[in-house]
């Protein structure tokens, strides 16, 4: 069975896109190092603010966090898989080398492995 690559670099390239605009609503870009993402506070001027808005501030900060912390793995799994579609070596299990069969890849486009080695 041949892989159709093209409708899978279509899914990750629009679940990118996706993600990236999720990234930019609770984080930015490392000016560092453009591959990574960090979380951005919610409110930056808290000089004025009470004790409750700085802890809310606080914690909307650390849910945004977690938050990119998640998008951020994921986003990696995708740029991983469409490196892999450039390198010709899309759809094959890291662990057997066999290739990862289309169901598989439909729920998951970025799966790493076949369902054997899940």
């Amino acid at each position: 069975m041949t892989i159709d690559i093209a409708h899978f670099k279509t899914k990750l390239e629009e679940e990118e896109r996706f993600l990236e605009e999720e990234l930019k609503k609770v984080g930015r870009r490392n000016p560092d190092n453009l591959s990574d993402w960090e979380a951005v506070p919610t409110d930056k001027d808290s000089s004025q603010a009470d004790e409750n808005t700085i802890a809310d501030n606080v914690e909307n900060y650390e849910d945004n966090v977690a938050i990119v912390d998640t998008l951020e793995t994921r986003y990696q799994e995708i740029k991983n898989a469409l490196d892999k579609i450039n390198q010709n070596i899309f759809g094959l299990c890291q662990s057997c080398n066999k290739e990862i069969d289309a169901e598989r890849l439909e729920a998951n486009p970025s799966a790493k492995t076949c369902r054997e080695h899940m």
